[in-house]
């Protein structure tokens, strides 16, 4: 049964069959974690209806018989126009998935960014996997704390620091608290019985060692119960981190800084002035405020602020190749991709993040031929209306 999985994942179509293969293999409460939003879920279906109403207008006759996907990502070379995103506790749905996802990525030729959440070191990874790595640091209460991670990030090569900083408390995501997802992560009755209803995965957990959270050892180190993940972070999160904050922690980082978390105009003008090298558009997959405006959306009016003084990148939704072109259209440099390619690691293993990117990738190359695109600086923000409607 277990060595069936990446097999399965190599027919995957599309994300979304990878998804109902991650749905089927996991625990109702890990697949819910990985796969839900706050509240009412408002704002995580807002983001993949803004990409889903949003239509390009091709353009004919132009050379497309080998699209060119390679691209510069925050002043670096790029196989193509992604970026995986910051994401905790992937080895609920896979062991090692984070390095795995990792390799996938860096074998694709795109950046990884190591989440400060993530169950693999800031250390390790640079020394196993490599490739273009940029660590993500959650604002502590703690600041020496967060400063001792910044200095780690920095002494082990990280290209860039990207500070998150739309999360000055954990959303309300009700199913992980309905599932009783905590941490430290401690089996119940419930996940005992979900384990035997989903061998296979109980078994590669069992084989790979209960998920660690290595890079906040010493700040996340009491053993209270019955809260989940979001709620444990929100404890420690810096609800009082603000500007000059910002400015002290750009003194710090020598190497790129990427702000992610960002929606509104005024914030992103501010931050070019700052010293942010690059912008990251997000409102946290849907896992923060339920009713934020979807990261489409909000793109336009971020572009049209800064006026190109920074590269704009963009998560939260993307599931298609072409939702990298029309990001690309709307001024985005690149889109970042977190729950599309930890389905694939669910699916598969590293096969299976492979087959997430192997997907994206082919499904933008096809979207490049039928637009009309031959190359990523022909996909700039103007060359076509993508809200046009379509006849």
């Amino acid at each position: 049964m277990i060595a069936c999985y990446p097999r399965a994942a190599s027919r995957a179509l599309s994300i979304s069959d990878l998804r109902a293969l991650a749905r089927r293999r996991l625990p109702k409460s890990v697949f819910d974690f990985i796969d839900g939003g706050a509240e009412d879920e408002l704002t995580l279906r807002g983001n993949r209806d803004a990409f889903e109403q949003v239509r390009i207008v091709p353009r004919i006759l132009v050379d497309v018989d080998q699209p060119d996907l390679a691209t510069s990502i925050v002043g670096q070379p790029a196989d193509a126009p992604f970026v995986i995103a910051p994401m905790g506790a992937c080895a609920l749905a896979w062991p090692g998935a984070d390095l795995a996802i990792a390799r996938a990525a860096r074998d694709c030729g795109i950046p990884y960014t190591l989440s400060t959440m993530a169950t693999v070191s800031i250390e390790r990874m640079a020394s196993d996997v490599g490739g273009r790595l940029w660590f993500q640091l959650y604002v502590l209460r703690d600041m020496d704390f967060c400063r001792k991670l910044i200095a780690r990030a920095a002494a082990a090569g990280y290209e860039a620091l990207v500070v998150t900083v739309d999360l000055p408390a954990g959303g309300k995501r009700e199913k992980d608290l309905r599932n009783g997802i905590s941490v430290p992560i401690r089996p119940s009755l419930r996940h005992v019985l979900a384990g035997i209803a989903h061998p296979d995965w109980a078994l590669r957990l069992l084989s790979g060692g209960m998920p660690d959270f290595e890079n906040v050892h010493g700040l996340l180190n009491d053993n209270s119960a019955g809260m989940t993940i979001a709620a444990k972070v929100g404890q420690n999160l810096n609800a009082s981190f603000q500007w000059d904050d910002l400015r002290r922690m750009r003194d710090q980082w020598k190497g790129r800084l990427i702000v992610k978390g960002v929606e509104h105009p005024d914030d992103a003008r501010q931050l070019c002035d700052l010293g942010a090298d690059a912008i990251w558009v997000s409102n946290h997959g849907g896992r923060q405020l339920d009713g934020a405006l979807p990261t489409l959306q909000a793109l336009p009016g971020i572009a049209r602020a800064i006026d190109g003084r920074v590269p704009l990148l963009l998560d939260s939704g993307v599931r298609r190749g072409v939702d990298a072109l029309k990001a690309r259209m709307l001024g985005a440099q690149a889109v970042c991709i977190g729950r599309a390619a930890l389905f694939g690691a669910a699916a598969g293993g590293e096969a299976g993040a492979r087959q997430a990117l192997d997907i994206l990738t082919g499904e933008l190359r096809l979207a490049m031929k039928l637009s009309g695109t031959p190359n990523m600086a022909a996909a700039a923000h103007g060359l076509a209306p993508p809200a046009a409607s379509a006849s």
